[in-house]
């Protein structure tokens, strides 16, 4: 749709200088951008912000009474520093101007007098201070008396800003552009959600809600203008989701099931243990998929250690005694070479094909394709794919390249899908002539709203089920700071697990290493945190000291590729006591007698991944136990974090803690669609009413209206809100 004045340039309305700034520090080009950048929170004309909790190293707005200014000399008289107290009541924050600047705002920073400040908080001699903030004043004098005027009897927005523009400059750039649309009437402001949806849900028109979640008179316009624009967010973003299923559900894939006495039912009969009932559910889900004329598009997600693999090789087997081959894409060479060997394994002679010495007639070969195989090998996996020798490969991202040539591409399986960015995952799936089908794995517990967000393209099957003989783990905090002598219990404990003829991992945040260090030393705070512990400092130390004697080894990220195989092998053969790593052993590392897990600096990992990490004990019969060593203050947030972990083993309820601590932007995997969040203002945990609604509307009105032709006002809200980048990202997805 043509003429909607919120596609305009920015610089038509504020000005090139302005609209430069607003571009680039805040991905904000045209007015609609500019009006859905919302306040960040209201302040309200007496209110003092909680300046106890300012965050250190960010830029923030605050508003705050002057108590106390001084100036003061310092070098020998030759420099002058204004020194500001401002207050709230929780704490006190200090304002500095130097030199000029000093003498410049001394006559009008007097106490007594209320302002908005603006700056990034940093700490000297452990007080919080803003150096020469910007500002502005909110009581009358001269230059005051307008934001007098402009702020009586309202709540003042305060907007999420950046070094180059303050919030108010922000807030009068969206007075400019209310103006500008209130003297026009809003003509030609497009209305995305259709008449009788907004009738139905009592919503209020857009023109309202922008003037409402900008100029509130009360909490009440705060909220009603956030119950419009949070359905605008979940609306539109379903309707895009809709439109992908029904594309994709008419795109032709071939049928793939397979023949009752062949290869899958031949791996079924030497399986030494019945599938659990969660397994033969989700199985019966992914067979139907595979046997229907249009690509199956279905995510598993699965608790650790659930049996997703196992699932997927099903799948994979299926597809292969249908004609068809099956590419497994691993994120990491660790766990593509963990897989490979798990499956081979599993299969045993089937695992070959007919005409090798040995094989099953049955059988099919299984490859193995990663960027740092040797030449010989690599070009006999190419040859196995192309010639239809291989029905199966499991690989990194070598998967992808040109050279990859597949004889019938029939099944790409996905594991650790947030791992990879969408072209990696479409280039693959570009290598069979009709689209191959999809199964996308992750063991990262997603809360149902967030699957029907990010993945609402996809099936969802949940494997929430252990496999029989799986042993609980035991898992708690060790407060090192405040109770070293629990940190020896600690190596202690993983002494007797090892002399009892088992096995344990210790992780680390960081690998150690000069490369390393220097980033760590760069991103540390000397006066605030010391920088996270290292596996190869950790490893000396503990071989040293309490593990003296016992078999430790490295692994990282940094080892060459044989290294990492070879110390993975040694662990897995039991020739390895102690494994020190990273979160390179995060996902798929199958050692079913590491029975003890300690977590070095665990508050500096997230919820899921320390809930992903613990997953690689107690994956045998003996019984597993994770500690979390930290020297978090016992009432802080990281602590809280550390209690939830060792409170549940369900991965769905951490899930939900851990996503209220990140972005929306993350969640939405905001760096693999290389594009903005189209989230502003709805949020997926607090808002599942309304996705679940908006769901429902979107499918009906993609289902009567597919190409949205009498819906021309929310064909334009989807190349506005969700830019072609993002479209791409959720169709790929």
């Amino acid at each position: 749709m043509t003429g909607n004045p919120l596609d305009e340039p920015l610089r038509k309305l504020v000005g090139d200088r302005t609209a430069k700034v607003l571009g680039e520090h805040l991905d904000l080009h045209t007015t609609g951008d500019l009006l859905h950048h919302y306040p960040r929170r209201y302040a309200e004309r007496g209110e003092l912000t909680r300046l106890a909790e300012l965050p250190v190293d960010e830029y923030v707005t605050v508003v705050a009474q002057i108590s106390k200014a001084d100036k003061r000399t310092y070098g020998g008289g030759s420099g002058v520093r204004l020194e500001v107290v401002v207050s709230d009541g929780s704490g006190t924050l200090t304002l500095v101007f130097f030199s000029r600047a000093a003498h410049a705002h001394a006559h009008r920073l007097i106490p007594g007098r209320r302002g908005m400040f603006s700056g990034k908080v940093s700490v000297f001699n452990r007080t919080r201070q803003l150096a020469h903030p910007d500002y502005q004043l909110l009581d009358a004098d001269d230059e005051g008396e307008a934001a007098v005027d402009a702020f009586a009897n309202r709540l003042i927005p305060l907007y999420p800003a950046c070094k180059q523009i303050t919030s108010w400059k922000i807030a009068q750039a969206v007075e400019t552009a209310l103006n500008s649309l209130q003297g026009t009437g809003w003509a030609g402001v497009g209305e995305p959600l259709p008449r009788e949806l907004r009738q139905t849900r009592g919503l209020a028109p857009l023109p309202e809600a922008l003037e409402k979640v900008h100029r509130p008179r009360t909490k009440a316009d705060i909220a009603t203008a956030k119950d419009r624009l949070r359905w605008d967010e979940a609306f539109v973003l379903q309707v895009a989701l809709a439109r992908r299923r029904a594309a994709e559900s008419a795109l032709a894939a071939v049928p793939r099931r397979p023949p009752a006495d062949g290869l899958l039912a031949a791996f079924d009969a030497r399986l030494p243990f019945t599938l659990t009932e969660g397994q033969r559910t989700v199985s019966t889900e992914v067979f139907a998929d595979l046997a229907t004329d249009h690509p199956m598009h279905r995510l598993l997600q699965g608790e650790v250690g659930s049996g997703k693999t196992l699932v997927a090789l099903r799948a994979m087997l299926g597809v292969v005694d249908a004609g068809g081959q099956a590419a497994m894409l691993a994120p990491t060479e660790v766990l593509a070479q963990q897989h490979h060997r798990s499956i081979t394994e599993m299969m045993g002679e089937l695992a070959e094909s007919a005409s090798m010495l040995g094989g099953s007639e049955l059988g099919t070969k299984v490859v193995l394709l990663t960027g740092s195989m040797g030449t010989a090998a690599r070009r006999q996996a190419l040859l196995d794919l192309v010639t239809g020798e291989a029905g199966i490969v499991v690989g990194t991202h070598a998967l992808i390249e040109d050279k990859v040539k597949f004889h019938d591409l029939g099944l790409v399986v996905v594991d650790e899908q947030h791992r990879f960015g969408v072209e990696q995952r479409d280039a693959l799936r570009a290598k069979a002539p009709q689209p191959p089908h999809l199964l996308v794995m992750t063991a990262t517990p997603i809360p149902r709203t967030v699957a029907m967000t990010v993945f609402g393209d996809l099936e969802t099957s949940v494997l929430d089920q252990l496999p029989a003989g799986r042993s609980p783990i035991a898992t708690h905090v060790v407060p090192a700071a405040e109770k070293p002598h629990f940190l020896s219990r600690a190596w202690e404990r993983v002494r007797e697990e090892v002399e009892g003829g088992h096995q344990a991992y210790v992780v680390c945040p960081r690998i150690g290493d000069d490369e390393d260090g220097k980033a760590a030393a760069k991103k540390a705070d000397d006066a605030e945190r010391r920088p996270p512990l290292a596996v190869l400092d950790v490893a000396e130390q503990i071989a040293a000291g309490p593990l003296r004697g016992l078999r430790v080894e490295v692994l990282h990220g940094r080892m060459a590729p044989d290294a990492k195989d070879d110390v993975m092998r040694r662990f897995a053969a039991g020739e390895v006591d102690v494994l020190v790593a990273t979160t390179v052993i995060e996902v798929g590392v199958n050692v079913p007698n590491a029975t003890a897990m300690v977590i070095m600096d665990a508050d500096r990992f997230g919820v899921s991944q320390l809930h992903q990490l613990r997953g690689r004990v107690g994956r045998g019969s003996a019984p597993g136990l994770c500690l979390l060593v930290s020297e978090a203050p016992e009432a802080g947030p990281a602590r809280g974090r550390l209690d939830a972990v060792a409170a549940t083993l369900d991965g769905f309820e951490l899930s939900e803690i851990d996503l209220q601590q990140r972005r929306e932007g993350d969640v939405l995997g905001q760096a693999q669609s290389g594009s903005r969040s189209s989230l502003r203002m709805l949020t997926v945990m607090d808002d599942r009413e309304i996705i679940e609604q908006a769901r429902l509307e979107a499918v009906a009105v993609v289902a009567a209206d597919p190409e949205l032709t009498g819906h021309p006002d929310l064909r334009s809200a989807l190349e506005s809100l969700l830019d072609e980048d993002r479209e791409q990202y959720l169709d790929k997805g």
